[in-house]
């Protein structure tokens, strides 16, 4: 079944069944990586891209469900928020391990682009669903601080 996909950009036609998880796409068909599996039930965050400019579950997200929409992932985050995050994420050396980490991004990018100066229950609030094996939430949280201050600037 050939289902139109507009990923990074660039539209695609994807040869697969309706309910494929987007996940299994954008990795085993398209051969990005940055998107990680992490549970496959919507509960670590790790496969978090964004649709339509929204962070959503890429491994519950049946493929069908994004025809002729926006997906970005993690290769292709361009945006004012995004550069800010990740330079703050250099910055604070917040990776340890780094596996749900484009999961983290992707979701802190969409925190700020709808709240640009978030208190600490924001972020709390906001950043709940994404997982952190080795327990960075201290180092994320302050890295979302200093890209809302690098957004100001």
């Amino acid at each position: 079944m050939a289902i139109s996909v507009n990923i990074n950009g660039e539209t695609r036609d994807i040869e697969s069944e309706g309910d494929t998880p987007l996940l299994w796409v954008i990795r085993d068909e398209l051969n990005l990586t940055g998107t990680k599996f992490g549970c496959g039930v919507a509960s670590c965050g790790s496969c978090t891209v964004h649709v339509n400019g929204k962070p959503q579950r890429s491994c519950v997200t049946p493929v069908m469900a994004v025809e002729g929409q926006e997906v970005t992932t993690i290769e292709a985050v361009e945006s004012a928020e995004a550069k800010a995050v990740q330079e703050a994420w250099q910055e604070l050396d917040v990776v340890q391990c780094g596996y749900c980490q484009s999961g983290q991004i992707m979701s802190a990018i969409g925190l700020l682009q709808e709240n640009s100066k978030p208190t600490d229950t924001d972020i709390n609030s906001y950043m709940q669903g994404n997982a952190c094996r080795c327990a960075t939430y201290q180092r994320i949280k302050a890295a979302i601080h200093l890209a809302a201050t690098k957004l100001e600037a």
